[in-house]
């Protein structure tokens, strides 16, 4: 009888120790150890949310994370070379005219590639692998005008032009890299008609049919709806590609390697399609962005 109750007790107490090695085993595969990472984000809907997904991945792997939302665009890049932030979503055509001045390029690959070589040789900084959502320049043009006159691209906006009205913030008709841009490629855009009005009131505008056609990013949340809303396509590549792509301080991502495939495994799931329908669950929906993101890492993990 005690050699059976020996043998039981042996036994639990290896049984204890298996499990805790397990335990520790899996904790040494996420491999977070607690360590803080400060992610930071720009101040509108889609860099909230994707900055947030970044978070929860991070989490998910036993990381703690700092959220630093709602960095002025002209301030984020400093504010991650000077070691306020560790880690946030970035756009290539962004990094390559913007910080880096560099002349125009408008190859994904090449953008990328150039951005990549150049922040590591200036900053320290590691780009990750870049997502298919491109948050470009575009225009956007009423879907019943589009199937009326089968406008798909710029080219055959080009040809129509004369019979659209064109409403803008204003800016883009004078910025070089605008309409500028495109006449030099396109040729002339003698619109119909042509007006100004603030930006966050052009799909107002669109809807109630008092213009056919608007500057757009590509990735804004009403472009979800097809049925009202068509994103021509830019045919002839004048515009660069912005590329979603996360940006990582050297120093951070060689004591944390495994942040690379953590971050990355995100960027695989996105899309210009997946983050336009994201966006309007915030712009459109009025959801919080935080719930919009975690309902969509739920869905990837």
């Amino acid at each position: 009888m005690k050699m059976k109750k020996k043998t039981l007790l042996v036994c639990l107490i290896v049984m204890v120790f298996a499990l805790l090695l397990a335990a520790c085993g899996s904790k040494s595969a996420n491999s977070g150890n607690g360590t803080t990472i400060r992610v930071g984000t720009k101040s509108f809907t889609e860099n909230l949310i994707v900055g947030e997904l970044y978070a929860l991945a991070l989490e998910d792997a036993g990381y703690h994370v700092k959220r630093v939302p709602n960095i002025a665009g002209s301030l984020i890049h400093t504010s991650l070379v000077n070691n306020d932030i560790d880690l946030y979503p970035e756009y290539t055509g962004t990094g390559l005219l913007t910080i880096l001045k560099k002349n125009l390029m408008t190859n994904a690959d090449e953008v990328y590639k150039t951005v990549k070589d150049e922040y590591e040789k200036r900053f320290q900084v590691t780009w990750l692998n870049y997502s298919q959502a491109n948050d470009g320049e575009g225009l956007v043009i009423r879907t019943d005008v589009s199937k009326k006159l089968g406008i798909t691209t710029i080219s055959d906006l080009q040809k129509h032009a004369s019979e659209l009205r064109f409403v803008s913030q204003g800016e883009i008709d004078q910025r070089e890299d605008g309409i500028p841009a495109l006449e030099r490629v396109y040729g002339k855009l003698n619109w119909k008609s042509s007006k100004i009005v603030d930006n966050s009131l052009k799909y107002k505008v669109l809807s109630n049919n008092e213009a056919d056609v608007a500057p757009a990013y590509t990735t804004e949340g009403q472009l979800a709806n097809k049925d009202k809303f068509t994103l021509l396509e830019d045919d002839k590549h004048v515009w660069p590609p912005y590329n979603l792509t996360p940006v990582i301080r050297d120093n951070v991502l060689k004591a944390n390697p495994n942040i690379a495939d953590i971050i990355n495994k995100v960027s695989a799931k996105l899309d210009t399609k997946t983050i336009t329908a994201l966006n309007a669950k915030v712009d459109v929906d009025k959801e919080e962005y935080e719930v919009v993101a975690k309902e969509f890492y739920k869905s990837i993990k």
